[in-house]
């Protein structure tokens, strides 16, 4: 498939979309954008693996990073795309093909931006930290991701949505003693024990903390149980896994010293931890971009690779058409008119 850049943001949405690109299998369509990327004088592209990059050199005082992802998870009987009442359905159309369908048009219009830009097409945002094309990029070539603010075309619903949360995954163990379950005084059942562990949770009460003006939620909730030996074996092992949301304004150290502490008494094991990052809506380009679409910025409750680029020292939000409590869903789908007032802004922010 060639990808046409004279069709609109909404057009190119669905040509987008019914490129099947589940997470690991993103060859097809980086190979398209990346061909169509080639075409335009103005910009120098990279590739590495399945990630695509194209920057303008103009010299400008300022650069930008508009960052988006490839990649989907699992299709869901949902391809390929049509629409109803102004509506696209289908894999990725809101996240976040919408978002990458913008980041192509800019591509092709700003010759001649008035802040340089760098667009980041990567792979395997949706699976394991370790396959994420951002963090594959900031080993390899960190130089290509370097500038004073980076922009995930995330699906926000076309509001500024400022850093994002940490997350945190740990095993609290319930420790017991194995035991006949005919004799099951004999023993201490570590599942039963594991209750208190799951009290404690339901007595969590947590923070909505203000950070740099804007209000994040934590949560701290079990996500599954593991616990049992046979059926006539009194268990003396449950492990209750945890995930921990946390507010920027804790570190993963921090944020696993929490949860030691709430759950002290018990054995706790940290196995997975990722910073979020802050609003960095104090940058003055951000307050730029800010300025220009309006409306009131909010916290990004949840994890975006907004915290790969703060981690390489730069302020990062999210801002994109679509909205965010429709991915992943059967039913996924963007309002085609939220796709072009995305593009319309970032265009009027970018050209000056």
């Amino acid at each position: 498939m060639d990808l046409d850049f004279s069709l609109d943001a909404g057009a190119l949405t669905a040509r987008l979309v019914d490129v099947p690109s589940v997470s690991g299998d993103e060859q097809a369509l980086a190979d398209t954008i990346d061909a169509a990327l080639r075409t335009l004088p103005h910009l120098t592209v990279h590739r590495d693996g399945n990630a695509v990059v194209a920057r303008t050199t103009l010299g400008r005082a300022e650069r930008v990073v508009l960052a988006g992802h490839i990649d989907t998870v699992p299709v869901a009987g949902n391809l390929p795309s049509h629409t109803e009442r102004n509506l696209l359905y289908g894999c990725g159309s809101c996240d976040m093909k919408s978002g990458v369908a913008v980041q192509l048009r800019l591509a092709s219009l700003l010759t001649a931006p008035a802040r340089d830009v760098t667009y980041v097409f990567y792979d395997c945002e949706e699976v394991e930290a370790e396959r994420n094309g951002v963090l594959r990029l900031s080993r390899n070539s960190p130089e290509l991701l370097a500038g004073d603010l980076a922009v995930l075309l995330e699906p926000t619903g076309g509001v500024i949505e400022g850093g994002c949360q940490g997350t945190l995954q740990a095993e609290v163990t319930a420790r017991g003693e194995r035991a006949h379950s005919a004799r099951a005084w004999r023993g201490r059942n570590a599942i039963h024990e594991a209750g208190q562990i799951l009290g404690v949770l339901r007595e969590y009460r947590p923070r909505q903390p203000e950070v740099d003006g804007l209000t994040y939620r934590e949560g701290l909730n079990a996500v599954g149980i593991c616990g049992g030996v046979a059926g006539n074996v009194i268990p003396d092992e449950c492990v209750v896994r945890v995930n921990f949301r946390f507010a920027p304004d804790r570190d993963a150290a921090g944020a696993a010293d929490h949860v030691r502490e709430v759950f002290a008494g018990w054995e706790v094991a940290v196995t997975d931890a990722a910073p979020g990052a802050r609003p960095g809506l104090a940058h003055p380009a951000a307050a730029s971009l800010l300025a220009t679409v309006g409306g009131q910025p909010r916290a990004k409750l949840g994890w975006t690779d907004v915290a790969r680029f703060a981690e390489l020292g730069m302020p990062a939000v999210n801002y994109g058409p679509g909205d965010p409590e429709l991915a992943h869903s059967r039913g996924e789908h963007v309002d085609l008119a939220q796709i072009a007032g995305c593009e319309q802004r970032l265009l009027a922010w970018l050209g000056g």
